[in-house]
């Protein structure tokens, strides 16, 4: 009763030889498929069985069962679409994958998809780091358990293609005629990221905007315990404005073949989405360590397996190729036989054995895409006309990064700059003023007012030659989309051996010290969302004269090497022009042209000062309210420097340590909460580098922080940092 595994092979064996087949569902089609497609298809749907079968026998040798069992229907997908039509998997699209492998040719889906099983670091897709559905070399970026995550980057994919069009973009990687696919279960339909992606679609296409993109909804009726309601999904689907529904039986390969041509056709000719709502079954529970007795009764189960899609793809070969219950149950043995062979090779070969090997693929790697030349002086003459005057002028850190956002445009014709309000607005600070009007409304343009989506496009624009530039309006928005970064960014290169990046930088505006804002949702000084995400970068420029190389290095990150780069704002200092008094004019700088201006390298620090009584390290608004300070802790004879940063995450940790070597005294001023902020991992790098005895610090406190003068008793100011110097020196 409890091994159903055991139970599925062998009423598979038994109902076939006695050509005891379950009758044509309802929705059947009449009309069949060509036989040689049928047999085809058959025997990658039993190589997908058995390669679950044998994941499920073998534990403690393979290390992921969610398995792909009752959804075999979806190889006939993999033969509606080209092998260029890029492919968001499932996790339970076995089949497809293995289909698509089959007719892109010279490429071996069972040793592959046994040695991703076997976490071999042979495996060609993740190296042994993750069992995923993925393939370089047929357009299919690895996904991991997704439950709905990887929707809006389907969404940014479809988009790119238009944009692509519309724009002659060279760098695109996929053909303008391409359609993007993007499949789902039935219970993460209802996840709230699916539906932003459903309506970011359907919102699109509304506008008759390109957006070529089949949906692909498995509806198995249940997500791990929880059914979903009969009827759910059409009632949910089948009259959305914009969306086009289509209906089919994965489990009668004919009629599945009809669904997707008719999918794939709809999108690909009138480049409109479409939902595909696929009936499938599960079999064989959730993933190995699921009890489904445990909340199903046996009578649903059973039921389920008598609706075993390949024992209707039997009762199929057996009507319309002519192939006896003997023939079909010998195919089935002898692809038993070479998944066993197959397995026990691919159980053999190494797996990764050092932290190195495991880290590779999100380690920085120089030099991967060759960095685009600057353009000629006329061509930057004539973008600039407008704002010549300006240019001989002393700017703000708002507008130099609006300059040099410019720049960074015209040198690079895949960068597009997209947001909340950034087009005609030119964003909330006027950091994106003007833009639309130089480079036009395909390349800086409006979006939703859904982070999910922002953040879904810009990687989606990534896997097509696009180097996106994003908008997050504040910092605290992030986190209504921050899995965008942690659980699909930044994991793609990881997951995907290098063989997929995300390139991409995100301008997010945040930090404290707004005047007239409070709370947590316009002034959040909570970073530690993304200072621990693995192979990201994040940046934080403190003033005008650093911003412009800063952010140029930030795109040569993610144009050369594919790197997920955050370019952190600060929004108080955005129009500060004044250090010490009033216009004084010491926090603007004269912007310079790419082509004369000094580099800041990754990782690089900046100094002021070469004091060797106190080292002061900050970053942002600390850095500018440590300069504040410095003249009054200089008058009491104090000799001190202060570092800036301006890389945030990974840490330079051997720049940090020699940059206060020869320092008596350090103290860190760090904006964010005391606990979970920079200061904490300052303190480690410093202490391990036997300087803990010299390190004192200075941080926001454990609060959200509160409207007007309020704010300046939970966060470090001139003051404080002047006390908390003269105490580190006492």
């Amino acid at each position: 009763m409890f091994d159903r595994p055991t139970i599925l092979d062998a009423a598979f064996l038994r109902r076939v030889a006695a050509h005891d087949f379950p009758a044509p569902r309802a929705n059947g089609a009449a009309e069949g498929a060509a036989s040689h497609l049928l047999v085809d298809l058959f025997d990658t749907q039993i190589m997908n069985r058995h390669l679950d079968l044998w994941a499920r026998r073998s534990k403690g040798k393979t290390f992921y069962s969610i398995g792909s069992s009752g959804h075999e229907g979806t190889a006939a997908m993999a033969a509606a679409t080209r092998a260029t039509d890029m492919a968001f998997l499932h996790y339970r699209d076995g089949a497809f994958l293995i289909q698509r492998k089959k007719q892109a040719g010279g490429l071996t889906p069972l040793y592959d998809m046994a040695l991703s099983f076997a976490a071999s670091a042979d495996d060609p897709i993740s190296g042994g780091r993750h069992k995923v559905l993925g393939c370089a070399h047929t357009f299919v970026p690895p996904q991991t358990s997704t439950i709905a995550s990887h929707l809006p980057k389907a969404v940014g994919a479809a988009h790119s293609l238009g944009l692509a069009r519309r724009l002659q973009l060279d760098d695109a990687v996929l053909p303008h005629d391409s359609v993007i696919l993007c499949s789902f279960g039935d219970a993460s339909a209802n996840h709230s990221t699916s539906q932003g992606a459903f309506n970011a679609a359907c919102w699109a296409a509304y506008q008759h905007l390109p957006m070529p993109i089949v949906f692909l909804c498995e509806d198995n009726g249940i997500g791990i315990s929880v059914r979903t309601p009969g009827g759910w999904i059409a009632a949910n689907f089948a009259h959305r404005p914009a969306l086009h529904y289509i209906a089919c039986d994965g489990a009668d390969l004919n009629d599945a073949l009809r669904g997707c041509h008719e999918a794939v056709a709809y999108a690909r000719a009138r480049r409109r989405p479409v939902f595909l709502h696929m009936q499938t079954v599960r079999l064989m529970g959730h993933a190995g360590a699921d009890v489904e007795l445990s909340y199903a009764p046996i009578a649903q189960i059973e039921a389920a397996e008598a609706q075993d899609p390949l024992l209707h793809s039997a009762r199929i070969l057996h009507e319309q190729a002519g192939m006896s219950g003997a023939e079909i149950v010998a195919r089935y043995e002898d692809m038993r036989a070479r998944v066993d062979r197959v397995a026990l090779d691919a159980l053999a070969k190494p797996r990764l054995v050092t932290a190195q090997e495991v880290m590779a693929s999100i380690l920085p790697e120089e030099g991967a895409k060759p960095s685009r030349p600057l353009p000629d002086a006329a061509a930057r003459d004539a973008l600039f006309t407008k704002d010549a005057r300006n240019l001989a002028k002393p700017v703000t850190l708002a507008k130099s990064i609006n300059f040099a956002l410019a720049d960074i445009m015209l040198q690079y014709p895949n960068v597009a700059v997209f947001g909340e309000d950034v087009a005609r607005k030119g964003g909330v600070y006027g950091v994106t003023q003007g833009l639309q009007e130089k480079f036009g409304a395909a390349r800086v343009f409006d979006t939703l007012l859904d982070e999910q989506t922002i953040l879904g496009l810009a990687i989606g624009m990534g896997h097509n030659g696009f180097v996106p530039i994003p908008e997050i309006q504040f910092l605290a928005y992030l986190h209504n989309a921050e899995d965008q970064i942690r659980g699909e960014a930044a994991t793609l290169s990881f997951f995907s051996n290098r063989q997929y990046r995300n390139p991409m930088v995100v301008r997010i505006a945040g930090l404290p010290y707004q005047k007239g804002f409070g709370g947590h949702f316009h002034n959040d000084n909570s970073i530690a969302v993304l200072t621990d995400i693995p192979g990201i970068i994040v940046a934080c420029p403190s003033n005008a004269a650093d911003a412009p190389a800063m952010l140029r290095e930030c795109v040569r990150l993610a144009h050369e090497d594919g790197r997920v780069v955050i370019f952190l704002e600060p929004i108080a200092l955005y129009h500060t022009t004044d250090l010490h008094g009033a216009e004084d004019g010491a926090w603007s700088a004269e912007y310079t042209a790419p082509t004369d201006a000094r580099e800041i390298v990754f990782g690089a620090l900046g100094q002021f000062g070469n004091g060797t009584e106190l080292a002061i390290i900050t970053y942002g608004n600390g850095y500018y309210l440590s300069r504040q300070a410095a003249p009054e802790l200089e008058a009491l004879g104090i000799t001190l420097r202060i570092i800036d940063l301006r890389w945030l995450h990974p840490l330079n940790a051997d720049a940090i340590v020699a940059a206060v070597a020869d320092c008596s005294n350090i103290l860190i001023v760090d904006e964010s909460r005391r606990s979970g902020s920079l200061s904490e991992k300052l303190m480690t790098i410093l202490t391990e580098a036997g300087r803990g005895n010299a390190v004192s610090r200075i941080t926001a406190e454990d609060c959200f922080i509160p409207l007007g003068p309020a704010a300046e008793l939970v966060l470090p100011s001139k003051q404080s940092i002047v006390e908390a110097a003269k105490a580190a020196v006492a």
